[in-house]
């Protein structure tokens, strides 16, 4: 099993992924959008 502080590393790096792909996906969402614009105009 791991340790405590294995365990905090570990949440650590997952609230870091979490964080950059809750952002990458919002990023992602706004440059599709503005592609369908920029064609559809």
């Amino acid at each position: 099993m791991a340790t405590g502080h294995d365990m905090k590393t570990a949440n650590s790096t997952y609230e870091g992924f979490l964080t950059l792909f809750k952002w990458g996906t919002i990023l992602s969402v706004i440059v599709a959008a503005f592609v369908v614009f920029l064609i559809a105009s």
